[in-house]
């Protein structure tokens, strides 16, 4: 697929990030890779309400840029704000998103276009100093959420393919993650935590002058945590599997009522993508043989705390989690250029907290709720995130598909409880007296 234009090898402005040029470029150039494998029909795909065609993805960050970047109304092409607005409603009228899958026109190659002449407008606006400070900011925010939709790409044409009869792959090539040589029911291990009080959150961004961060991880405040104990690794497939052949799915009283009507309705029996062979699973390499090491993903907020009561546990809460989080670097099983895009077993012997990022979002025992003292962004922008402030739970850690350089410790990603589709997976935790 077309890529923008080379990028810049300076920063004529003098922002205190240097390479902002570069990273939107390298961002946006990103996405036309992940989308290179598709076919123009792969693009239009929507399987499901929940999930968006590849197209739209491509154009609805595109959209961003130009409306809030360049704020330009001949940057939008006529009748286009409806087609890619996406909940925003202070920009306007939306296509509704369980139709964005009927969107043939514009066909896709317009679409690509369009991100050309975006992309080549924001470049040179930035390199002729002709972007404000609230508008770089802007772009700042464009830029992760681009990430956001990288991430959404990969998981929506996961279950497009996978709701193919055939069952097609993404990508023939991926690698496959190398099998644990050995069970690591032993290295499971707890880390135990006392009492204390510990801080959570961030600085609202930009106005601390720190690192970047969504309005709803703000602001940075105190919690009281009681004595408690997180697992060290995620929950296996092997593990999830002796959940399921004890009866996990049958067993009532292990599920929260809503969960347990959800389950009876879609007739789950285990996690999405797993082969009703016990053996296989669906990725985005196609059907593969399952790990049993390997973190077990695809789990609703439902299924990932039925199986924590089943194992005598429960989730984390999101300051049990981030207090922990916060003591460790941001590394893992993220979507690199050469990862395999699936989650990969544990090496053995690894010391503290094992994939507390990448591999599989970790379902927590929160509420996705505002912090004290929260406070949206200004205008338009403050629908990002304030307004999804009820009946979602919170995710933390980031997964397999994850761009790299996305996540932090006090990242909050949020979804419906009943959602299988994202790369979602469990950590246990316990109360300690």
């Amino acid at each position: 697929m077309p890529s923008p234009r080379p990028v810049f090898s300076h920063d004529p402005t003098g922002d205190p990030r240097p390479g902002l040029d570069a990273r939107y470029a390298q961002v946006r150039a990103h996405s036309c890779r992940l989308a290179a494998p598709l076919s123009a029909e792969d693009a239009q795909l929507q399987s499901m309400p929940d999930a968006s065609p590849a197209k739209w993805h491509l154009a609805h960050t595109t959209w961003f840029f130009a409306r809030f970047v360049l704020d330009d109304p001949d940057a939008v092409p006529p009748g286009w704000d409806l087609l890619f607005n996406s909940y925003y409603v202070g920009a306007g009228p939306r296509h509704a998103r369980a139709q964005r899958g009927l969107l043939s026109r514009p066909p896709l190659v317009e679409v690509l276009r369009w991100r050309q002449d975006i992309d080549a407008r924001v470049l040179d606006a930035l390199d002729g100093d002709r972007l404000d400070a609230t508008r770089r900011d802007v772009l700042e925010l464009g830029i992760h959420h681009e990430q956001q939709h990288q991430e959404l790409l990969l998981t929506d044409i996961k279950h497009a393919l996978w709701s193919n009869p055939l069952a097609p792959a993404y990508r023939d090539d991926l690698p496959v993650p190398a099998a644990s040589p050995a069970p690591l029911d032993h290295e499971r291990g707890w880390i135990e935590q006392v009492e204390a009080i510990v801080s959570i959150g961030a600085a609202p961004w930009p106005a601390s002058g720190g690192g970047f961060a969504y309005d709803n991880e703000t602001p940075r405040h105190r919690v009281l945590l009681t004595p408690h104990a997180i697992a060290r690794r995620p929950v296996s497939n092997a593990e999830y599997a002796a959940f399921i052949e004890d009866g996990g799915y049958r067993t009532p009283t292990l599920w929260l009522s809503d969960g347990w009507d959800a389950a009876q309705r879609e007739g789950w029996q285990r996690p999405l993508y797993w082969h009703e062979d016990g053996e296989r699973e669906f990725t985005l390499g196609g059907w593969r043989q399952r790990d049993p090491q390997a973190p077990v993903c695809h789990l609703s907020h439902y299924e990932a705390d039925a199986c924590a009561r089943w194992a005598g546990a429960r989730l984390p809460t999101e300051p049990e989690w981030e207090a922990l989080a916060a003591q460790w670097p941001v590394e893992g099983n993220f979507a690199d250029a050469d990862a395999p895009l699936h989650p990969r077993a544990p090496r053995p012997g690894q010391a503290g907290p094992v994939d507390l990022f990448g591999n599989v979002w970790e379902w927590t025992a929160s509420a996705y709720a505002a912090y004290p003292g929260f406070r949206p962004l200004p205008g338009t922008l403050g629908e990002y995130n304030g307004k999804f402030m009820s009946g979602q739970l919170v995710l933390r850690g980031g997964s397999c598909a994850t761009p790299p350089g996305h996540v932090r410790a006090s990242y909050r990603n949020f979804f419906a409880p009943a959602a299988r589709w994202q790369f979602s997976g469990l950590r246990l935790a316990r109360d300690l007296a």
